[in-house]
């Protein structure tokens, strides 16, 4: 567990820091068109549920993603002190 926190608060690249707020946004239009008050078309409330279940999976990749080597290096020595 201590991994997966250390990875996530170390710094993200660029690149994946504007994937991970088009991730939040496909969520956030996801989560829209699935609470939405009116009565939908079944296609559009299933393609409202894929696109934030890909935005919420877009998100939670492009954070984890780090170029800490100092945490990349870390982990990989708790992996193997864990075998």
């Amino acid at each position: 567990m201590k991994k997966i926190i250390r990875r996530a608060t170390a710094p993200t690249p660029k690149f994946f820091k504007v994937l991970r707020n088009i991730g939040l946004t496909l969520a956030a239009v996801g989560g829209t068109i699935l609470a939405a008050p009116v009565a939908l078309p079944t296609i559009v409330i299933t393609i409202g549920g894929y696109v934030a279940v890909a935005g919420g999976v877009l998100t939670a990749a492009s954070q984890l993603t780090t170029t800490d080597d100092d945490a990349l290096r870390q982990a990989q020595d708790d992996n193997d002190g864990n075998k």
